[in-house]
């Protein structure tokens, strides 16, 4: 059987990530013995161009039809006066996708703690991964604009709550068993919510730990001890802030991938790093955070979990043998990076 991948390069460095990812795709899955068929659609700045709309038909038609889709990036100064942002195609996908639940591991690796901008003790052992609802709370409410008075809305319902807590106690029953419930329940009543419902999901799972840390007390923790996180669920706005407040953590942003997954249907794999339109086209872009999110292409939405060990471990070798590229203090460019994990995986 063949899996079918949808890819979106998207703007700035997204088209040349979304290349490594694809080389290194190719390479554990030959390696797995796994056939893979890839197509590419307009999304973004880029569908803004071609198509005059961030999130086109045909586009989303496709991603439904896959087994699986890549983004590379979004966004860029280009299209700060479109009508449309670029980002609203994301938010489009997501929601079209249902893609409720996003997954986003941190890990230091051993000996690689000096990329860390902390000090090498206080990131050493540090593996964590952040579980962030995804469909509601500030960025789906209803809202108000205008010069004089603005206002967002933040709704949660039990049931969005419920699901997104399962997902995050179900990934720790595989990880450490314990889950930290970001939330900011001393002011607002969704958070309230937020934690009643974690409480009585926490009741199904008797063998995980539960605690609850409020956000601004959780922001300081992941830069004090991070290694004291197993699994961090929380709600759209705290995850957005505090999953890129993480990613530094382990030394770059361009380090760290992601899965966004919904009940059923194709999953939305990228990295978590934006579009650097300044670096664009130059061949410097880190391609790591793309590599990374492909094995979680792998391991999350074509259930191969072979395949996926063995591109985080081709990746991890890359990253301790090097050369790396520039964000880390390198001189390796991007396609060059790519194709030595994708060697790698392939000998694996």
């Amino acid at each position: 059987m063949t899996a079918h991948i949808l890819l979106l390069p998207g703007d700035g460095i997204g088209p040349e990530v979304t290349a490594a990812a694809r080389v290194c795709l190719e390479a554990a899955a030959s390696r797995a013995g796994l056939s893979l068929s890839f197509d590419e659609a307009p999304f973004g700045g880029a569908g803004i161009d071609a198509c005059g709309s961030p999130l086109p038909e045909e586009t989303l038609q496709k991603a439904r039809a896959s087994d699986a889709v890549f983004l590379g990036a979004v966004g860029g100064p280009a299209w700060d006066s479109a009508p449309q942002r670029p980002e609203a195609g994301l938010l489009g996908l997501r929601k079209a996708l249902g893609l409720f639940a996003n997954l986003r591991p941190v890990k230091v690796m051993a000996g690689l703690e000096d990329f860390s901008p902390l000090r090498p003790e206080r990131v050493r052992g540090a593996d964590l991964l952040i579980v962030r609802e995804l469909t509601g709370g500030l960025y789906f409410g209803a809202r108000e604009e205008g010069r004089e008075r603005a206002s967002d809305s933040c709704v949660y319902t039990a049931e969005e709550v419920t699901r997104i807590a399962r997902v995050a106690f179900e990934a720790a029953r595989g990880r450490s068993g314990r889950v930290t419930s970001v939330d900011k329940a001393n002011v607002l009543a969704t958070s309230r919510l937020w934690r009643a419902v974690v409480e009585d999901v926490a009741r199904d799972f008797p063998d995980v730990a539960l605690d609850h840390q409020l956000v601004d007390s959780a922001a300081m923790a992941l830069v004090t001890n991070p290694a004291r996180f197993d699994v961090i669920l929380t709600e759209n706005l705290f995850g957005d802030i505090l999953s890129d407040e993480a990613a530094v953590i382990a030394g770059s942003i361009g380090l760290l991938g992601s899965a966004s997954l919904g009940a059923d249907g194709p999953g939305l794999f990228e990295p978590i790093h934006g579009s650097a339109p300044d670096i664009a086209g130059q061949d410097k872009a880190n391609p790591a955070g793309a590599i990374a999110s492909a094995a979680l292409l792998l391991r999350h939405g074509l259930k191969q979990a072979e395949a996926a060990d063995r591109l985080e471990a081709a990746l991890e070798a890359q990253l301790r043998a090097g050369p790396l590229t520039a964000d880390l203090g390198g001189d390796s460019g991007c396609a060059a990076f790519a194709e030595k994990v994708a060697a790698h995986a392939a000998q694996a």
